[in-house]
Order: C-alpha cells, then sequence, then structure tokens
C-alpha cells in the first residue's frame, strides 16, 4: 500500500509529483495510505476499520441524497447498499480504499449540489466542485458525475434548463475531461508502455479490442453486473474471462437486450421517469469500466464487483421506492418484513464472503474454488505458497497454470521462482527466459532472469538483463542493487558501489542492497563500513541470516571475536542450515581457543555442503596439528586435504601444505 520508498515525507511529495511512483496515479488515495502507515503501520485492522468507515459514511450520505430528493424507501435503500454483499470487495479488500475515498468525495459533491440547486448558494456550488475535484484525484472513475447530476435533475422536473440545469455542471463536466484524459496518458504512456517496477505489465489482444468487440463486452457486462445486484451468488474475486468473438451470433443478444430495456424504458418515461433514471444512472456510472477504455485487469476478466460500487444506487434506489410505494397499497407488516428478511439475508452473505479477504491465500484458493479455470488466480496462489516455502504445492498450481494457459508469463516467471528456490537453477532459467520473452517490456520479469542467471554464474548475460530491466524502469531498487552485487562478482567493486548506493538512495529501506552494499565494502577491506551496512540490513529486516553471518564475520576482522561468535549463533537460529555461518563460527571459535567446539561446527559445515573447500582445509588442519591427542587424526586429516586438493584443482598451494602436514 505504501511502499518504504515512499514512507518519507519526500516519498509523500513523490507521491504527487512523480508519475509511476505508484501503481496508479490518485494521489489522494495514495497519501491517504501515507497518513495510515503512520497511524497503522502493517498492522491491518486499522486499515479495515478505515475502509469500514468510509463505507458507512457513503451509506449515510447516501440516505441523506435520497431524503433531499424525496425518494421514498430512503432507510431500505441506504441499508441495502451497505449490507450488499457484492460490495464486499470495494470494503474487505484494503487497496479499495480508492473506491471508499472517491465514493465519500462522490456522494458529498451530490449533496452538496443539490443543496445549491434548491439554493443557489455560490458557497455550496464551490464545495460540490472541490469535493468532486479531490474525488477525481481519489480515483478518476467518478468523472461521470456530471452526468448523474443532470440524470437527476431530467428525473425531477422532466426537462432540463440551460441557465439553471445544464450550465452550472459546465465545469464539472470540464474538470471530469481534464481527469479522464489525463489519467486515460498516465495508463497508457506511463504504465503500459514503460512499465513500473512492482507489478506486469501487458499490452495483449484484451487491450486492443476493436469497436464492435467492445460493444460485445459492454452489453454482457451490464448485464452480468445487474445480475449480481440481483442475485448475489458465487461471487469471486476474479471471474471466468470470457472469449469474446464477433462471430458467435449470442453474444450479441447481450448489447441488444441493453438498447431494447433503455428504449422501452424511454417510451414510458412520460408515465414514470423513475426507471428510466435508474438504468441511465446505474449504466452511466459503470461506463468507465464496460471496456471502452483500456484497463489492466481485462488481462484477466472484463467484470469486477467493486467496478459496481457506485453503480448500484441507481438500481437501489429505484428496487427501493418501488417496494416503498408497494407498502402503501399492501399490509405495512408483511413489506417490513420481507425487507428485514432480505436484509438479514444480505448480512448473512456479506459476513460469509468478507472470511475470502482474511490473507492472501484465502483469497485465490477461493477464487480457484469458484474458477477453476482461472490460470493467474493459480500462479498467484503459486506465488504466495512459494513465499511460505510450501514448494512443492506452489510448483503444482504453476504447472496448473500454463496447462490452462500456456503463455501465462507469472506462472513462467514463478515457476522459475520455485525451480530456482530449489536449486534446480537449469530447469529454471527456460521458464524465466519465456516469461521474458512474453512480456519483454515488463521490469520484473527481466529482473527474475538476471536473478537465475546471476546465481548460474552468467554474469555478462545477468548484468544484460538487469540493465534492460532499469532501462524500463529506473526506479527499480531490486535490479539496481542486483546489478550491483553482479558487478562485484565480476570484480567490478567501484561499479557496484556505485549501483549499489543508487539503489539505497531509491528504497531507502531495501534491506538487501544494504547488505550487497557491506559485501562492496568488506572486498574494499573497509570494514567499518561494511559493518554499518549490515546492521542497517538488520535494522530493516531483522530476520536476515545471510546479513547476521556477514556481520559476524566482519566483526571476528575486526578482532571482536566475542560478538561476531553471538551474530554467528543467531544466523544459525535464524537459519540451521546455512554452511557458511557454521564455518565462520567454527574459525571464531578456533581463534577464541574453543578447538573441539570449533572441529564439531566445521564438521557440521561440511555436512551441510561437503564441497565447503575452506571448512576441509581447516578442519584438515586442525586434526593434523593440534596438541590435543582427542582431534587429531592423521587419517581423516589426509582424506580432507586430498578433498580440498581436488577441488581446486591442486591450484591452492596452502591446501597442499596442509595436505603435506596431514601426512
Amino acid at each position: 500500500l505504501t511502499r518504504p520508498a515512499l514512507r518519507s515525507l519526500a516519498g509523500l511529495a513523490s507521491i504527487w509529483t512523480q508519475l509511476g511512483a505508484t501503481q496508479q496515479y490518485y494521489p489522494l488515495t495514495f497519501s491517504a495510505f501515507w497518513v495510515e502507515h503512520k497511524l497503522w503501520g502493517d498492522t491491518t485492522l486499522g486499515y479495515h476499520l478505515g475502509n469500514i468507515l468510509l463505507h458507512c459514511v457513503s451509506a449515510l450520505l447516501f440516505l441523506r441524497i435520497l431524503r433531499q430528493l424525496q425518494v421514498p424507501g430512503a432507510w431500505l435503500a441506504a441499508a441495502i447498499f451497505a449490507f450488499h454483499p457484492v460490495h464486499v470487495e470495494s470494503v474487505a479488500w484494503m487497496t479499495e480504499l480508492k473506491n471508499q475515498l472517491s465514493g465519500v468525495l462522490y456522494l458529498g459533491a451530490t449533496l452538496a449540489y443539490l443543496g445549491f440547486d434548491r439554493s443557489r448558494n455560490k458557497g455550496l456550488y464551490g464545495a460540490a466542485l472541490g469535493l468532486f475535484v479531490l474525488g477525481l484525484l481519489a480515483k478518476s472513475v467518478i468523472v461521470t458525475l456530471p452526468a448523474g447530476l443532470l440524470v437527476v435533475l431530467w428525473w425531477k422536473r422532466g426537462r432540463l434548463g440551460w441557465e439553471c440545469d445544464i450550465l452550472p455542471v459546465i465545469p464539472f463536466f470540464l474538470a471530469a475531461l481534464a481527469a479522464g484524459l489525463f489519467t486515460a496518458w498516465v495508463e497508457q504512456r506511463i504504465y503500459m508502455t514503460h512499465g513500473a517496477p512492482n507489478f506486469y505489465i501487458t499490452q495483449g489482444a484484451e487491450l486492443q479490442m476493436p469497436l464492435l468487440e467492445r460493444c460485445l463486452v459492454a452489453g454482457r457486462s451490464i448485464w452480468f453486473h445487474l445480475g449480481k445486484l440481483f442475485w448475489p451468488a458465487k461471487l469471486a474475486f476474479m471471474y471466468p474471462h470470457w472469449q469474446i468473438s464477433r462471430a458467435v451470433w449470442w453474444q450479441y443478444l447481450y448489447p441488444a437486450g441493453a438498447v431494447l430495456l433503455l428504449a422501452g424504458l424511454w417510451a414510458l418515461r412520460r408515465r414514470n421517469r423513475g426507471p428510466l433514471a435508474g438504468l441511465l444512472l446505474f449504466t452511466g456510472t459503470l461506463f468507465p469500466a464496460l471496456g471502452f477504455f483500456n484497463a489492466y485487469s481485462f488481462r484477466y476478466c472484463f467484470v469486477n464487483d467493486h467496478h459496481q460500487y457506485l453503480a448500484d444506487l441507481g438500481i437501489i434506489a429505484l428496487v427501493s421506492a418501488a417496494a416503498a410505494l408497494l407498502s402503501a397499497r399492501r399490509p405495512v407488516w408483511a413489506l417490513q418484513t420481507c425487507a428485514w428478511l432480505c436484509l438479514g439475508l444480505l448480512v448473512s452473505l456479506t459476513w460469509r464472503q468478507s472470511g475470502t479477504y482474511s490473507d492472501v491465500e484465502t483469497l485465490w484458493r477461493a477464487t480457484i474454488a469458484r474458477n477453476p479455470s482461472c490460470a493467474i488466480g493459480h500462479a498467484c496462489l503459486a506465488f504466495e505458497l512459494e513465499k511460505k516455502g510450501k514448494l512443492d504445492e506452489a510448483m503444482t498450481h504453476n504447472q496448473e497454470a500454463l496447462e490452462i494457459w500456456p503463455d501465462c508469463p507469472e506462472a513462467h516467471a514463478n515457476l522459475g521462482l520455485v525451480l530456482a528456490r530449489k536449486g534446480r537453477m537449469d530447469e529454471a532459467l527456460p521458464h524465466a527466459r519465456r516469461a521474458v520473452e512474453l512480456e519483454p517490456d515488463c521490469p520484473p520479469l527481466r529482473g527474475n532472469l538476471g536473478g537465475i542467471l546471476l546465481e548460474l554464474g552468467r554474469l555478462d548475460q545477468a548484468v544484460e538483463q538487469f540493465q534492460m530491466a532499469l532501462a524500463l524502469a529506473p526506479g527499480y531498487a531490486e535490479a539496481r542493487s542486483n546489478l550491483g552485487r553482479a558487478l562485484l562478482s565480476k570484480g567490478q567493486v567501484a561499479e557496484a558501489v556505485t549501483q549499489l548506493e543508487a539503489a539505497i538512495a531509491i528504497d531507502p529501506h531495501y534491506s538487501p542492497a544494504c547488505f550487497n552494499l557491506g559485501n562492496a565494502f568488506g572486498q574494499r577491506g573497509q570494514v567499518d563500513q561494511a559493518i554499518a551496512q549490515f546492521q542497517r540490513a538488520l535494522e530493516i529486516q531483522p530476520m536476515f541470516p545471510a546479513a547476521e553471518n556477514s556481520l559476524a564475520t566482519a566483526l571476528v576482522q575486526k578482532g571482536l571475536l566475542a560478538e561476531g561468535i553471538a551474530h554467528f549463533q543467531k544466523a544459525l537460529e535464524l537459519d540451521p542450515k546455512l554452511a557458511e555461518a557454521q564455518f565462520g563460527l567454527a574459525d571464531a571459535l578456533l581463534q577464541s581457543g574453543q578447538p573441539e567446539q570449533a572441529a564439531a561446527r566445521y564438521a557440521e559445515a561440511l555436512r551441510l555442503n561437503p564441497n565447503l573447500e575452506d571448512a576441509l582445509n581447516n578442519l584438515a588442519w586442525l586434526r593434523a596439528t593440534s596438541p590435543l591427542p582427542q582431534l587429531r587424526d592423521g587419517l581423516r586429516a589426509v582424506q580432507l586435504a586430498q578433498r580440498a586438493c581436488d577441488l581446486t584443482s591442486w591450484r591452492q598451494t596452502v591446501f597442499i601444505g596442509t595436505l603435506a602436514a596431514a601426512y
């Protein structure tokens, strides 16, 4: 929600002034996240309560608007809006703060404008316009508000006057037009062309549909969202991706049905304008998400529950008003009973649906259960399982994703990561390469490929991939850090330090960059600077065994044996299989006069990594030369030293000397 690089005052300024600093240019929303991070940090409860509070405010504003418009059934409408399960995604998913914040400002602007319409108070007009502009900075999807205001005014009066109705709304239209054009430009030029380092970018076929197919999507989307409003069954975070084809006759029924419905309600407008106004508000508010404009989510599905959050208001008001008018002609208790039963059912469904947002793994498992053919669902679940160390299950879900969608770049990338974690680098490499072939302009995919090449020792190729990732996203701290690490492996220490310092400048809280910079200082012999960087890495990420190991090594170099031993032990608490920490601890124990404990640690290091050359040599020397009879073992010393010499092709004179001592 708020990346480490944005958590400072300078980061707050970047949210407003730097395109690409956040996933979308909604500066008010990300400023709210910035404030929330100052209040709650990474504790999720505060974020959830904030969303719920904003949703409650929206429901009360909706109630106030309906009362001001003298719409019957206002309480029922507000309650349905508050408790409808299709709105769970917009409230329980923390990232949808943009829906909540823009929704409150949208409804606040509406209420203020209706007050202006009644009183012609300039202060209310200014408040309405100001709230609308703020709402656009929270989420530009509310650009439809001016048209919605005209629909409401037409419903009230039966006609629109130029001076009293249309002219005052023109500034709203101009603000909406500017926001819409700017958002479209940013999405196309910044995110879909140049990429951003924290999420995948695509320009697939779904974003290049001709107008006719977009109309097919729009017609089907209208009916889909209406269906979920009236029958909220099988709600899912991600619905099946429709195969749109102009050659399939029945797909034309959706837009044709929508047009016929609008035409029928238009014909009935002289008897009652309410149904037409409700449907116009619904389709008009939903319009930005109907498929006529590119949206990143279209790659996976054309509909989402959060798209209809504000669009539902028109239909909910219409249905609630109809129920209230009907109750005037029927026994009140019967209608009230039905209303309470309906609300009770909605509350129950909402409670159940909210549970799917308890954590990432639960969310994707629920998505797959509702939509088994969701390739990206399998890929994202696999990514979460990989982070938790459940590598076999992660591999299974990645393979399922590729069976459904063989060209899914996320699945190829994730499978490469899993195979790399399992040490199967040669198998991981083709998947990482395939992901880059499918999405050549995606910085994270090039970063993943570079990381695997780095582990394989193909340093020049790794450097090339990191440089290409940085050409696409210069602010990609992870790629810059890994480029520094690759240059360090090539012996280009000065260039490595430059890249690593740049990575830290981009993201001061990126612990691997501090760790790699510490290693670079260590290679230069700048032990104090190395210690400072390792300590900084551990401040940011306390559970970082490699940094504990490197800090311990640097402290031992300084002669601080007791402190070094403590950090080696901490590294082994975090990762008992870290052979390098066992070896470093053994060296430190030997220097501190504890040869027996040192021998045991050398043996453990070799159990974990039988090819650890320095451990073989040091244990051989200890077995050959120790004054303690219980440690001397000439035959074992020869075996160890012989192994060390074989591994280094007899080019390490120190190892050959150890073998001589062993003989």
